[in-house]
């Protein structure tokens, strides 16, 4: 069986990395860009970044900035209409995973416009033509949209979330910039980087994972350990190298799936709206007992690039447990909430949360073959 493996046409990694985009958009010869965003980045002036150079550089632009926490069919709608009111040829989306996600629904309508509902959107969608380019500066370090075939919209009148996984959505462009990220706060970079930190480890060990993608996710789980903390004290270099981790596991996981934090995750966003990063960041350590006899060596590995010494000392139980300690560990030193209770689940929730997980495209990928009684426990658990 062969491996796929499909990547950006182009991507711009460190400091300074949007200014760019004035030379993508002039050598590509798009007329006229849709900012997708939402209003905050407007409102603290993150956007204006991206505005400064197209105007000093006479590139005219419209903004399309509903975009909010996981979007929904209505958004992606209503972007459509923008795109076309505004007589745009080309996208840049402009935040984290949401207003990414939005911009690749939009892209994908405009040239696809049998799939105008959405909805039909879910899945593996059989759309004939590529999305508009797409231009994807991201803000955060942890949902890595800007590398990925896959998008999340949330379907508000069915209270739940469906995954879209479609080549033809991959943005042209990637500008990872950790400047873009330097105004993220304490919460949102521990969240963002605990969600980055679950695609390496679940891409790592997902059933469909291969050499080339294990080692971009091993390396990606390497410097998001030794980075993520000091990205939530706003340090430089750890804001450079999370902006770089959190894209190393997105060109990887990308091709090869994940597996059920991400199942169990998103319902959490689709009934209560809890931020995706914080499900995944309060979900992952508890998943990572449930799968550790399912995952060979590499938990060892894991162990070992989150900096545990002695690994090679450890019989197989040990350095399991080591992994899933280390990953607690990070987690609690930035603050995330350790139960699901903490975050507002409601216990009556549980079995229908369970349901949504098994229904879930990513909960496939899982290494250890997962039942609705398994996840449910494990929500349980995690309780």
């Amino acid at each position: 069986m062969a491996n796929r493996f499909m990547l950006n046409e182009t991507s711009y990694h460190g400091y300074g990395a949007i200014n760019e985009i004035v030379n993508e958009v002039k050598s590509r010869g798009f007329k006229k860009g849709l900012i997708v965003t939402d209003a905050d980045l407007v409102k603290f002036q993150v956007v204006k970044k991206v505005t400064d150079l197209l105007e000093a550089a006479g590139l005219p632009y419209a903004i399309y900035d509903k975009v909010k926490a996981n979007p929904t069919v209505d958004m992606v709608k209503e972007g459509v209409a923008a795109f076309k009111e505004a007589g745009a040829d080309y996208l840049i989306a402009i935040g984290g995973g949401s207003p990414q996600d939005t911009g690749k629904g939009i892209g994908i309508i405009i040239n696809n416009p049998e799939f105008a509902d959405v909805v039909s959107l879910e899945g593996t969608a059989a759309t004939k033509n590529k999305a508009v380019p797409m231009i994807a500066v991201a803000t955060t370090a942890g949902t890595a949209a800007e590398t990925t075939i896959n998008y999340v919209i949330t379907d508000e009148a069915k209270r739940r979330k469906f995954v879209c996984v479609d080549p033809h959505d991959l943005p042209a462009v990637a500008i990872v910039d950790p400047d873009m990220m330097s105004s993220m706060p304490k919460g949102l970079t521990a969240s963002t980087g605990m969600d980055a930190l679950t695609h390496a480890i679940e891409g790592y060990t997902t059933l469909a994972a291969w050499e080339l993608a294990d080692t971009l996710n091993l390396k990606a789980i390497e410097l998001i350990g030794r980075s993520l903390r000091a990205a939530v004290d706003n340090d430089p270099k750890g804001r450079e190298d999370m902006a770089l981790g959190q894209y190393m596991t997105g060109m990887a996981f990308s091709n090869v799936g994940l597996g059920v934090v991400h199942g169990m995750a998103h319902p959490l966003s689709a009934f209560y709206g809890i931020p995706h990063g914080v499900a995944n960041a309060v979900l992952l350590p508890y998943v990572m007992e449930f799968n550790k006899d399912y995952t060979g060596e590499k938990f060892r590995e894991i162990a070992r690039v989150l900096g545990v010494d002695g690994v090679d000392g450890m019989n197989e139980t040990e350095y399991r447990q080591a992994a899933i300690d280390a990953v607690r560990k990070l987690s609690l030193d930035v603050n995330i909430p350790q139960t699901l209770k903490k975050i507002g689940v409601q216990e009556e929730d549980l079995p229908a949360l369970a349901e949504a997980a098994m229904a879930d495209v990513c909960t496939g990928g899982n290494p250890r073959p997962c039942t609705f009684e398994l996840v449910l426990d494990v929500y349980k658990k995690a309780f």
